[in-house]
């Protein structure tokens, strides 16, 4: 049973759903479980506020903090749908697994979801590109700073209205020389919050070169291609589509493993193998490289423009891009104006 607490006052009339900045504006309710005495506590749905944590909390001190991200999409009858919400819910436990947080309930994520959704289904925008991003995510709250997992947590969801995330213009990346994103070993397939914070320093470096992006290689010696930012990243050599296989370095991307099987349903060569920037540099001298872009939650998929090595630049083909017609066909799932043959929707109810 989730105790629910209506606001008496919605901020949504004041909201401009035209003028939208990623990730600024949330919706009235928030979902909060507290994780106490060793079990998960009764669950509550409230009026978006702010928290109050002691100075102490766990989390300031040791990062014990995961998150999610996923979307709730309105199609052109009014219909939430949710994609392919299993996984995130599978991928949020693999990582609490991995910092040491108890693993949340099945029922209360998806009880929850689905009435804070219903709850807020105001926000969210019908037409290609609006969509509601649901923020799942939990941290350590325990009062202490002795160096131990916490024995105290707070689960939360939140949700911005959000448009498309990239409005046009060249995606220029830098393939990476000196910094890695994640090592053998370590959390970079959980989706821990420390994995990001490590990435703003040479993003930044990045930006101040006219960089949008990096792509990341491997930590032993940046000889292969990882991820791009914060997305998975394609490789079309020829008429073969490449991308890096997921290990414990890799994030085991949704929009990813979506994007494979369209890929491979209209018949395309899909590799997932280990591939080296001597490759892709190869491959673009050779004509055979035609070709990059980046998927993810936010930017769905995103066409590269250019990529940097050893300060040459190498321009990428933009025209018939194999990217743009798997996006058509991602989108047309997710917003139901093609039918899902994969079973990936889900209608909240």
């Amino acid at each position: 049973m989730i105790h629910t607490q209506k606001t008496t006052a919605s901020k949504i009339d004041s909201i401009d759903f035209n003028n939208l900045v990623f990730g600024k504006t949330f919706t009235d309710h928030m979902f909060v479980c507290h994780y106490k005495n060793g079990q998960w506590q009764t669950p509550e749905i409230k009026p978006y506020q702010p928290l109050t944590l002691d100075p102490s909390a766990s989390v300031f001190h040791y990062g014990q903090a995961i998150f999610e991200g996923m979307k709730a999409f309105k199609d052109d009858h009014g219909k939430v749908w949710l994609f392919r919400p299993d996984e995130n819910y599978r991928r949020f436990n693999r990582s609490a697994h991995r910092l040491q947080i108890p693993e949340f309930p099945k029922e209360f994520f998806f009880e929850g979801l689905n009435q804070l959704l219903k709850l807020d289904q105001a926000w969210i925008q019908s037409g290609i590109g609006n969509s509601l991003y649901i923020r799942p995510f939990v941290f350590a709250s325990q009062p202490t700073v002795q160096a131990s997992a916490s024995n105290e947590y707070i689960f939360m969801i939140i949700c911005a209205p959000v448009s498309t995330y990239y409005s046009g213009g060249e995606i220029n990346v830098l393939i990476a020389e000196e910094y890695s994103r994640a090592a053998n070993g370590g959390v970079g397939y959980a989706k821990a919050a420390g994995n990001y914070a490590a990435q703003f320093y040479p993003t930044s470096e990045a930006l101040k070169k006219g960089y949008q992006q990096i792509i990341w290689t491997d930590a032993d010696r940046h000889e292969y291609l990882e991820e791009a930012g914060t997305m998975n990243v394609f490789f079309k050599i020829g008429e073969t589509l490449i991308t890096a296989p997921t290990n414990d370095r890799i994030l085991d991307g949704i929009t990813r493993k979506s994007i494979i099987a369209i890929a491979k349903s209209m018949g395309v060569t899909v590799e997932e193998r280990p591939i080296k920037v001597s490759e892709l540099v190869a491959a673009h001298k050779e004509g055979t490289l035609q070709e990059v872009f980046g998927t993810g939650t936010a930017v769905v998929v995103l066409p590269i423009t250019s990529f940097s090595y050893k300060e040459t630049a190498y321009k990428l083909p933009q025209t018939n891009l194999l990217a743009e017609t798997l996006k058509k066909q991602l989108v047309g799932i997710q917003y139901n104006t093609i039918e899902d043959t994969f079973g990936w929707t889900v209608a909240v109810t």
